[in-house]
């Protein structure tokens, strides 16, 4: 049986020791290459010591329109040959291509042509593809500034076999620190959730198993930058499981464009990337914008004409403008011959033919383009509020879910359900499922699946009449209602102020008042005091007066 990784944890698989263990499965390594002589030989003498068994490695070289055509030098892999990029287009993704169509291995290795491989590089990337047919291995770059005279390609070979290629080069202190952090704080990359896991897949030194990429259709050729973004995008939608090996290093000679013109390269893979990886929310911030691949693929099964309208309405007013629509029916058994317009058999499955043929948002057979990473599906009549979707997604990124299922209604013939999945979880189970096996609870294992109730979601019956007889308020007329209400409860608090406002300086009045006259009592009681003081010395100083005219004059 097929081991079973959940989610990104590939703890559960156990690598061998390296030179410790007899490999079976067959590599072709791809070298795309553009004007890249001197850093090739380097690359070719180092595959030519690696550890992995000669007989099971092939190499090929692929001319991507080098002004001087490139050459095999004299160290090389035995199985090695070189091809030119096949006319109607240029690139690393088309040369890539090249390199992959003429394939023979199991696996296929891609490394760039300034890539310097330790000697297990190859070994370490190859024992987990021994373990799972998912995984995509990744190796590990140290960058140096490959100034001076490079070392010859004898050289090189001489320090792959004394384990010495530590010191072929000097080490520059840029790293691809974003990646590295990554990894880092998600215990190797073992708890990180999708939408992160596939950021830290770097095209210059990774493998994949040769039927997986081939099953997602290789590389997108239309792409000359960012080609390994988006790969790394659509890998994740079909189910694979990345896996960085520390041990697993290479050098690479001189900084690549990503750090050296890191403002221009952004600059011009932002709107590619937007248009083709729907994880970065960030690039798709605008308002009502339509894109190559949406986050989230709705189905709708074609029922009743009303109940379809509703459901495919509701989402198409979502808050999540990026969203596609499928209704799926029998659309085929249409046809244009004579009928009764009233009476036909097929009324209802015309009439949503024609309200949504034209529509651009909405699809009557399934779309060719793009995997979107969320696929949702709603039984017709059931219509979810507008941030129905965008709960469900944020919820299920949250958690990295691979599942939710929405109890909408339960009859007697069961339960009606909703349906939101993870297209990377549905891909998981259909590769490692085994014949008879429920779905529900291989997707359980591997991501999680979790009912949730309908209506604490939003979702509802449509109404009685559908469309509504009454045309419904604009978002307009919905804004200025909302800011009328509120203008109405801020003058209502308003007067309410004022009038708390009006009392205070009542009261304010009326203790100014009543300071007033308790100042004039007091002055009127210090008059008083000043008055009977006055008298009460006057009455003493009489007294004295007598005393002396008694003691002056007596009678006797």
């Amino acid at each position: 049986m097929i081991p079973r990784v959940r989610r990104n944890d590939f703890g559960v698989l156990t690598p061998p020791e390296l030179g410790e263990w007899e490999p079976t499965l067959t590599v072709t390594v791809v070298i795309p290459a553009h004007d890249r002589q001197e850093t090739l030989d380097l690359t070719l003498a180092a595959l030519s010591a690696q550890s992995y068994p000669e007989h099971l490695v092939d190499v090929i070289v692929v001319d991507d329109g080098s002004a001087t055509p490139l050459r095999l030098p004299e160290i090389v892999p035995s199985r090695t040959k070189l091809i030119s990029s096949p006319p109607g287009g240029w690139g690393r993704a088309w040369a890539v291509q090249a390199g992959l169509d003429a394939a023979t291995g199991e696996v296929v290795f891609v490394l760039d042509a300034d890539m310097v491989p330790h000697r297990h590089h190859v070994e370490a990337q190859l024992r987990w593809h021994h373990l799972a047919p998912y995984v995509v291995a990744l190796g590990w770059i140290d960058f140096t500034p490959a100034a001076g005279e490079p070392p010859a390609q004898a050289q090189v070979v001489a320090a792959l076999e004394a384990g010495t290629e530590e010191s072929l080069f000097p080490l520059s202190p840029h790293r691809h620190d974003w990646a590295e952090q990554i990894i880092h704080d998600h215990d190797g990359l073992r708890t990180a959730p999708s939408s992160l896991a596939t950021r830290i897949h770097v095209g210059a030194t990774v493998s994949y198993p040769a039927a997986l990429l081939r099953s997602i259709g290789g590389m997108d050729t239309s792409l000359v930058l960012a080609e390994d973004t988006e790969l790394g995008y659509r890998l994740t939608q079909a189910g694979a499981v990345f896996v960085p090996d520390p041990r697993s290093r290479a050098w690479h000679l001189g900084l690549p464009t990503a750090m050296r013109e890191y403002a221009a390269l952004k600059r011009y893979n932002d709107p590619y990337v937007a248009d083709r990886v729907p994880y970065r929310r960030y690039l798709r911030t605008e308002a009502g914008r339509q894109w190559l691949v949406p986050y989230v693929d709705a189905v709708v099964p074609a029922g009743s004409y009303e109940d379809t309208r509703a459901t495919v309405d509701a989402l198409l007013a979502s808050s999540i403008p990026d969203i596609r629509v499928t209704i799926t029916g029998p659309w085929d058994t249409l046809t244009d011959g004579r009928r009764s317009p009233l009476a036909d058999p097929d009324l209802d499955l015309r009439l949503i033919h024609a309200g949504f043929a034209n529509d651009p948002r909405v699809h009557l057979t399934a779309p060719a383009t793009g995997t979107p990473p969320f696929r949702l599906f709603v039984p017709p009549g059931w219509v979810p509020s507008a941030g129905t979707v965008e709960r469900l997604v944020a919820y299920m990124e949250e958690h990295d879910t691979g599942s939710l299922r929405v109890a909408l209604e339960e009859t007697a013939q069961g339960v009606t359900a909703a349906r939101l999945d993870r297209t990377a979880a549905l891909s998981r189970a259909a590769l490692v499922a085994t014949p008879g096996e429920d779905r529900d609870d291989l997707i359980d294992a591997l991501f999680g699946l979790e009912w949730v109730d309908g209506e604490t979601w939003g979702f509802t019956r449509r109404p009685a009449v559908y469309p509504p007889r009454k045309k419904p308020k604009s978002e307009l007329e919905l804004l200025v209602a909302e800011r009328d209400k509120e203008i109405t409860h801020y003058r209502r608090r308003t007067a309410a102020l004022r009038a708390e406002i009006a009392q205070l300086r009542r009261e304010a009045g009326k203790n100014g008042r009543d300071a007033a006259r308790w100042r004039e009592k007091a002055e009127a009681w210090r008059r008083e005091a000043v008055r009977l003081t006055r008298s009460r010395d006057r009455t003493a100083l009489k007294r004295a007066v007598r005393k002396v005219r008694d003691l002056a004059f007596p009678t006797d």
